[in-house]
């Protein structure tokens, strides 16, 4: 009988060291979850790892940056940080967005305080990203020990700002290390260049960039058919982890149109400017632009009408670009300002002379850009006003008028002065840079294509 409660106790007593010894690993060592770079710990704080939250997003978020022992008989393995990342909105602050995370009004004071070192807070810019940078702790309410943050400032440099041993912070600009690729992308034009271009997968801004620079010689609107070809060769900058960073210039750049190719290459010059030159060295970029606004819509062209205010038919000297308010304007070429103000119908108008020929003008503008007078000099793309309805409108749009000889003239329709021509040694270094480029796109696998049905 003794030996039996013997047993028996025995046995209990192994029952209950195996039932404490698996309620600690439970507690103390959680399911294997992935995270970044591990970092040891002899002790761990066991609330804020365990496998529950509470509702404390900082321990959830611990969770995530947690890692099992190899052992039983290991300590356990832990991330120490996490991070939180917030989005500049509409009328946002560095410091209100900081204040709503849950950190210390002294530790915002000087973490700001460092970043203005190396970088504005004021130049935050609405849907910029912060990554804030926090140590998880105990207490199930507190988002944790705050060790700084991150602003992405472009694509190659990203500010840090980070808490020292004492408790101060200090700031630091860092590089991105980027690999550049090239990126060979083609196809056949179903409706617009634009669409088509986003279907063979070409980013947006390389497709804005590909427009401007054609808008010299092509009329978007008008020129491209169903059928026409493009062929395009653009940078692209990967992080070391193999990430898309941005996307660079173009290269080269081809458009078949109605039969007609018409290729362009990215060359620099000797001055270390680089511009848009054709197989014969012309400048693709000519004195004055077409349309010297992006993304509009042609309402209204040139030509008798009947006024849509005054009710009678009338000669309509320029083209209506219809957008949308606030759009910005660009000055069609380098030139001076020979009038800036309200003039009549025409509501908000500049003018702009060019030289001894040629002239533009832009009405009904909403407003006009920061510094535009008359006797301002402005360079070609420059923004020298937003789209408005200002005068007699019906809606949003930019007038445009292009002057040869104090007479209004088709924009659409006037043949642009040219611009710069190679000649000599210039003309043998461009035609170097093209016999490479074409090698170079020869021998790229074409990564997009829009197919040829």
């Amino acid at each position: 009988m003794l030996t039996l409660v013997l047993r028996g106790f025995l046995a209990f007593v192994f029952l209950a060291a195996s039932a404490f010894l698996s309620a600690r690993f439970v507690l103390d060592w959680p399911l294997e979850l992935s995270g970044d770079e591990p970092v040891e710990t002899a002790s761990a704080p066991t609330l804020s790892i365990a496998p529950i939250s509470l509702g404390n997003p900082a321990a959830a978020k611990a969770v995530l940056h947690t890692q099992p022992p190899s052992s039983p008989f290991d300590p356990p393995v832990i991330f120490r940080t996490y991070e939180e990342t917030i989005r500049a909105g509409r009328g946002d602050t560095l410091s209100g967005m900081l204040t709503d995370l849950g950190i210390d009004a002294e530790d915002i004071r000087a973490s700001i305080q460092a970043l203005s070192k190396v970088y504005r807070p004021r130049d935050i810019k609405q849907g910029q990203e912060i990554s804030v940078t926090f140590l998880p702790n105990e207490n199930l309410f507190n988002a944790g020990t705050f060790l700084g943050f991150s602003i992405e400032r472009d694509f190659t440099k990203r500010i840090v700002v980070s808490k020292n041993d004492d408790g101060s912070f200090s700031s630091k600009q860092v590089t991105l290390d980027l690999n550049r690729t090239l990126v060979r992308s083609e196809g056949q034009i179903k409706n617009s260049l634009y669409v088509s271009g986003r279907k063979a997968g070409i980013p947006a801004a390389v497709l804005v960039e590909l427009i401007r620079a054609y808008s010299w010689d092509v009329d978007f609107q008008r020129d491209i058919r169903t059928g026409d070809k493009f062929q395009v060769m653009f940078e692209r900058y990967m992080t070391e982890e193999g990430e898309e960073a941005y996307n660079g210039n173009i290269l080269f750049a081809a458009l078949t149109l109605s039969g007609t190719r018409n290729a362009i290459y990215l060359h620099k010059l000797k001055d270390g400017n680089t511009d848009y030159f054709n197989e014969k060295g012309q400048s693709a970029r000519k004195a004055l632009m077409r349309t010297p606004i992006d993304g509009a819509r042609l309402s209204s062209g040139y030509g008798r009408r009947k006024h849509p205010i005054l009710g009678y038919t009338r000669m309509h000297r320029g083209v209506d670009f219809a957008a949308p308010r606030g759009t910005p304007i660009y000055a069609a070429g380098n030139g001076s300002i020979t009038y800036a103000g309200w003039k009549g119908g025409y509501g908000k108008y500049i003018r702009i002379r060019h030289n001894g020929e040629y002239s533009t003008a832009y009405a009904h503008m909403r407003r006009f850009a920061k510094g535009m007078g008359t006797g301002r000099r402005v360079r070609q793309g420059q923004i020298i006003g937003y789209v408005g309805t200002t005068g007699r409108s019906t809606g949003p749009h930019l007038h445009y008028e292009i002057m040869r000889g104090g007479r209004q003239t088709n924009p659409l329709r006037v043949k642009m002065p040219s611009g710069r021509k190679l000649k000599g040694k210039a003309l043998e270094t461009f035609m170097a840079t093209l016999t490479q480029t074409d090698r170079l796109y020869s021998s790229l696998p074409v990564e997009f294509k829009v197919a040829d049905k």
